[in-house]
């Protein structure tokens, strides 16, 4: 509650002092332009310029990543070739617990999936799995040959050592694709591939983001997410899941903290301002005030664009603010979102939510 009278308080502040500054301001973002003085495009309706792409997959298995479970079960229990019997040698316990008393009439397939795959994920992240004679009788793909080709390190090596496996195990386990996103009709759109991430290039400390969205469709289903306060990858290492981030799900404001030590809904730090039930399918005119030097973050949504906004969520923990990118985050495989007009003000001039005034 104590929240609630602080905002009040703030936007009487601001309707006695700057009223001139807050409508000019209002009168921009509800014509849908989405722009404030000051602000800049990060999404030009054309290319993926300023943006990088990180799809999970390409450094990780996961338990659908396994798209025939008796045949790679079969490989690995019959150690039938010099790759299987690599593997299968160095799976953990678990994973070999899990082998040994599979069955592919067995119902708990998904068990068996998430040991494996963990396993597998454990022994390409061990070091270099390509030895000629391991892997002579694997027809490589061009892509696998151009990274062999290089001395890799970090999260290429994992890149390259899931290739291998992909390669050599081409009807049991899923190709990877290292495009998740795309441009379409103007709007950034996610393709369904997989887990991941598409993140800016730039980085932000105190900033108003404003943007379009919608949600297409999806199979398994999860609202669009949006992350704030991320980590930067460098280029050496595999990236934190979500780019360790604060996650705003959008339009209806649900939450998640993917902080290192966190994974969990969070508590006191979400405040849900409205309980909303704006329909995801339709278009939606999002704006984010975030403060990473006080790990502050609030934000308002429009439906339909244009329309007078009402305040959804509100984050405030100083520990989590962060100087990092902004990130759409693509949560699982079979997700279409889309957004469009990005823009970002940087240190915006009122210090306030304008599209709820």
């Amino acid at each position: 509650m104590k929240r609630s009278l602080t905002h009040l308080t703030r936007r009487k502040f601001l309707r006695s002092t700057g009223l001139f500054v807050v409508g000019s301001a209002i009168a921009r973002a509800r014509c849908g332009r989405a722009q404030t003085n000051g602000s800049t495009r990060l999404f030009d309706g054309e290319t993926l310029d300023g943006w990088i792409q990180i799809q999970n997959g390409t450094t990780a298995f996961s338990g659908e990543d396994i798209t025939n479970l008796p045949a790679l079960a079969n490989r690995l229990i019959k150690k039938s070739d010099r790759v299987s019997e690599f593997l299968a040698d160095r799976l953990d316990e678990t994973a070999q617990a899990v082998l040994a008393t599979y069955s592919s009439s067995s119902a708990d397939a998904a068990s068996t999936r998430a040991a494996l795959s963990k396993s597998l994920n454990k022994i390409i992240g061990e070091g270099p799995l390509f030895e000629l004679a391991r892997f002579q009788a694997v027809i490589l793909r061009p892509e696998t040959l151009a990274l062999l080709a290089s001395e890799l390190h970090g999260r290429e090596l994992i890149r390259l050592n899931r290739l291998l496996l992909e390669d050599a195990f081409p009807s049991e386990l899923a190709k990877n694709r290292t495009s998740c996103w795309i441009v379409e009709d103007g709007s950034m759109a996610s393709t369904g591939a997989g887990r991941g991430v598409i993140y800016t290039t730039g980085d932000y400390t105190r900033y108003r983001l404003m943007f379009k969205m919608r949600h297409v469709f999806g199979n398994p289903d999860h609202a669009a997410c949006v992350l704030i306060f991320c980590s930067r990858p460098r280029e050496e290492e595999v990236p934190l899941d979500a780019l360790g981030g604060i996650q705003f799900q959008v339009p209806n404001g649900g939450h998640w903290d993917y902080r290192p030590g966190k994974n969990t809904a969070g508590g006191e730090e979400f405040m849900t301002i409205k309980k909303a039930d704006f329909d995801p399918h339709q278009w939606s005119q999002v704006e984010i005030l975030a403060d990473s030097r006080k790990g502050e973050a609030r934000m308002a949504v429009a439906q339909p664009v244009g329309t007078r906004a009402l305040e959804i969520l509100d984050f405030r923990d100083p520990t989590a603010g962060k100087v990092g990118p902004i990130a759409w985050q693509m949560h699982n495989s079979g997700l279409f979102d889309q957004f469009k007009d990005v823009v970002i003000e940087v240190d915006p001039e009122v210090d306030d939510l304008i599209t709820v005034q």
